[in-house]
């Protein structure tokens, strides 16, 4: 029988497809997704797999609505959207794809730590509007400042090593010592870690435990000339309090690539800020990355219909094959 597949985007790459119909699936693809949306599409039945894209909300609602769901493979990293707990219940195989896109956002992470470093946003400002401060500007290097990473993931690893290859100090911040931390130091105590740095590095996960976790105190404890780079999730910082904290002099600047809401209002207070670099959630978007996310996902989604395997490594409800198994 063949696989019946939805895509909760207009678009996957070439390389996706091409794996999607040399299976054979049945493919569709959603331009409009909402909460009930995906509920009533998934409870009319026959549906085997999503290939997510973006963060659609499949909450226990949705989840108990799909009749025939098994899997559900994420086109890049986060799966902060989905309730786990009721995917596992019912015996639906939540993936990711891994370290698919962690390169670009490791490129826009370390331009936007070096661009705000150096002082670039401004200086590019004041000189297109006939400011040569060449007289009077004195700068200060990358090398030698303190980056916390915040999340060693696949994406927070490579911070790390570029930024430390780029002679600057790195400590990292995790709840679980890594195994291999590169030659880093590891601050356990996340007070502790906010108050050394220069660079703040947010790589973590959006869940209950981090959600608002960078708010007005913890901004509070950083440094005045300090910079917050943010490419994970953008609830994880209080934006109100980041806002307030950059205008009144409180932290240096901030480069973002995520936000609380998205997209994002085009009066966000953020934008008027000349301290402040900006992407729209577009760290990852680059046409090599789309090749291996969709790749990888449609991989998933065949591998595991087919011949009931998985990659265990990214597999993100390891618990769901014993349900699976007792089924």
């Amino acid at each position: 029988m063949k696989p019946v597949v939805i895509v909760t985007s207009p678009q996957l790459s070439d390389t996706g497809k091409k794996v999607l119909r040399d299976a054979g699936a049945e493919v569709s693809y959603m331009s409009e997704i909402n909460e009930d949306i995906l509920a009533t599409r998934l409870a009319s039945g026959g549906i085997n797999a999503v290939l997510m894209r973006g963060s659609p909300p499949f909450t226990r609602r949705v989840l108990e609505s799909a009749k025939d769901l098994k899997i559900i493979a994420k086109h890049g990293a986060g799966i902060d959207s989905v309730d786990l707990d009721i995917a596992t219940a019912r015996g639906i195989v939540v993936m990711n794809a891994g370290d698919a896109n962690a390169d670009p956002v490791v490129e826009v992470t370390i331009g936007m730590m070096l661009a705000l470093a150096r002082d670039l946003p401004r200086l590019d400002r004041t000189l297109k509007s006939g400011t040569w401060e060449k007289p009077r500007y004195l700068g200060r290097e990358f090398r030698g400042r303190v980056v916390g990473i915040v999340g060693y993931g696949q994406i927070g690893r490579r911070v790390a090593k570029l930024a430390a290859a780029l002679g600057a100090k790195v400590v990292i911040y995790t709840r679980s010592r890594p195994a291999d931390t590169g030659g880093a130091e590891v601050e356990d105590n996340l007070d502790r870690l906010l108050a050394r740095v220069d660079v703040l590095s947010l790589h973590c996960g959006l869940n209950e435990k981090t959600r608002g976790m960078i708010g007005a105190r913890e901004l509070g404890l950083m440094k005045r000339d300090a910079i917050l780079i943010n490419t994970a999730r953008g609830p994880v910082v209080d934006e109100a309090a980041l806002v307030d904290a950059l205008k009144n002099g409180r932290l240096a600047g901030a480069g973002l690539d995520v936000f609380a809401k998205e997209p994002t209002d085009p009066k966000n207070p953020l934008f008027a800020l000349d301290n402040v670099i900006v992407a729209p959630h577009v760290a990852a978007m680059t046409h090599e990355a789309l090749a291996r996310m969709g790749t990888i996902a449609a991989t998933h989604i065949v591998d595991w219909l087919e011949r009931g395997v998985c990659d265990r490594a990214n597999l993100i409800n390891p618990a769901v094959l014993d349900r699976v198994r007792a089924s």
